[in-house]
């Protein structure tokens, strides 16, 4: 793993939490994008070196809208950015932890991604990302 690529936040109202998020960081977002494959729309904000993704549900029974209903807004899962997002996942899987997808899948910001289960990483939604070329 290269670095934290970003850290994830759901949002009941992605455009309220885009001035909140403008008003908190000093900068306003750098993109907006749906992700038909989540039913999500994102919005990315750069803070230094890393990036803060915020993701509203576009379903009213899609993940997001689910885990803001159980556990409100706010963190919902800290992504790696990976060389090689394949290598990784067989790494990943070999050490013990439960993949969420059998292959990486496309995600927000062009990248290639990969989620492993909370419960077997330590209680953290962890995103795995790689860079399409």
């Amino acid at each position: 793993m290269q670095k934290i690529e970003h850290i994830g936040i759901a949002v009941k109202d992605i455009d309220a939490a885009d001035l909140l998020y403008t008003n908190l960081l000093g900068v306003p977002p750098y993109k907006r994008e749906i992700v038909e494959s989540e039913k999500v729309v994102t919005s990315f904000f750069r803070v230094g070196a890393s990036k803060i993704e915020l993701l509203c549900s576009l379903d009213p029974n899609g993940v997001i809208t689910k885990f803001v209903e159980k556990k409100g807004e706010g963190i919902h899962h800290i992504a790696y950015a990976v060389v090689d997002i394949e290598a990784e996942m067989k790494r990943m899987e070999a050490d013990g932890f439960k993949l969420l997808n059998e292959k990486p899948k496309q995600g927000a910001d062009n990248k290639l991604v990969c989620f492993i289960h909370p419960k077997t990483a330590g209680g953290v939604l962890v995103e795995l990302c790689q860079e399409r070329p």
